[in-house]
């Protein structure tokens, strides 16, 4: 059916120095803005939300917690909960606790990719200060789906590398420094889409047929890949959009070039440490092994034991050195950095 092509839905992502960002936009509008607002920040999954009553108290319009299947409706603000996606299908909200992607739940690339699917050339999508690539992919969609790409301006920012991101892969409508936003987003959603957006109808396909087209998108969806998913372990496919690499497994598990290389990262340092603790737990063992067999007076057994216990101790400090050496290459990369959600000033 052909929708109104109005401005009116605003999908807005961000990770380390987003909360600040977002409190900023929402303050500069005003209390009729026309479209409805959707917020993804990444947030460790045990994290205590507050971010609704933060964006409540700081600006005009009402904020909460998405709830599955609830009503898109224009003037409210909707906030993804911890570990969980915020998705938009069928001009409804939903909310799922699915494969993370590019190592978040709730991630940014999923509200981005179908809000896009849904409704085109009406979404405006934002993306805020953060770490790594997550909603570059998402913002991908919304442009070629007709939509608005504002980025915030990188230079100055504390975390700079999700808009450069964003930039490099995105040809964004507006770059804009944070006080810029707010105003730009009541320009743009008082004007006419550059074009008219059309939604499917919902009930066009079973719940049967949609679960059938999403195993074929996971089956089909580029070329197998040389690496393994580092949640699941299964195989990775290689996605090529335009600019941007990506990888998604069959159960869904998506990571960008970036995030993918972090996670990869993090399973060696584990795998690395539990190398060590099995070197020094078998070194142990040898010690053990040859104390008993000098109490039973086996010397050749004794040698053995010592021989394996030496070559193991002298493994795990070799591998102990690598682990801790600042000069290694496990170190050039930090992990990801989380936002606090605390009040604003």
């Amino acid at each position: 059916m052909i929708l109104p092509a109005s401005r009116d839905i605003v999908v807005i992502g961000g990770s380390a120095g987003a909360v600040e960002g977002v409190v900023a936009i929402v303050k500069s509008l005003p209390a009729d803005f026309p479209a409805a607002i959707f917020v993804v920040i990444h947030f460790p999954a045990n994290a205590r939300s507050v971010m609704p009553r933060i964006l409540e108290r700081a600006g005009r319009l009402p904020a909460h917690h998405a709830v599955d299947g609830e009503p898109v409706r224009p003037g409210h603000i909707y906030v993804a909960g911890p570990d969980t996606h915020l998705e938009l299908r069928g001009g409804r909200v939903h909310t799922r606790r699915g494969p993370k992607e590019n190592g978040h739940r709730p991630a940014i690339d999923p509200l981005f990719r179908t809000a896009a699917e849904s409704y085109g050339a009406r979404v405006i999508g934002v993306i805020l200060s953060g770490n790594l690539t997550d909603g570059s992919v998402g913002l991908q969609a919304v442009k070629r789906h007709g939509g608005t790409a504002i980025v915030q301006d990188p230079e100055g920012l504390a975390y700079q590398s999700m808009p450069r991101s964003a930039l490099e892969s995105v040809a964004a409508d507006r770059i804009c420094a944070l006080e810029a936003i707010g105003p730009a987003l009541i320009e743009l959603a008082r004007e006419p889409a550059q074009k008219e957006a059309t939604m499917a109808n919902p009930a066009d396909a079973t719940p049967d047929e949609r679960k059938e087209v999403a195993r074929d998108r996971a089956r089909n969806g580029g070329e197998p890949s040389t690496y393994t998913c580092p949640e699941c372990h299964g195989t990775l496919w290689e996605v090529r959009d335009e600019k941007i690499l990506a990888f998604r497994c069959r159960i869904g598990h998506a990571y960008s070039e970036d995030a993918l290389f972090t996670d990869q990262h993090t399973a060696l340092e584990a795998a690395l440490w539990t190398a060590l603790r099995a070197l020094e737990e078998h070194a142990a063992l040898c010690r053990r092994m040859a104390a008993r067999a000098r109490d039973r007076n086996r010397t050749l057994s004794v040698a053995m034991f010592t021989e394996k216990a030496i070559e193991a101790e002298r493994h795990a400090a070799t591998l102990q050195e690598a682990i801790l050496d600042s000069e290694s290459p496990l170190h050039e990369l930090g992990g990801r950095v989380e936002p606090e959600e605390a009040a604003p000033a």
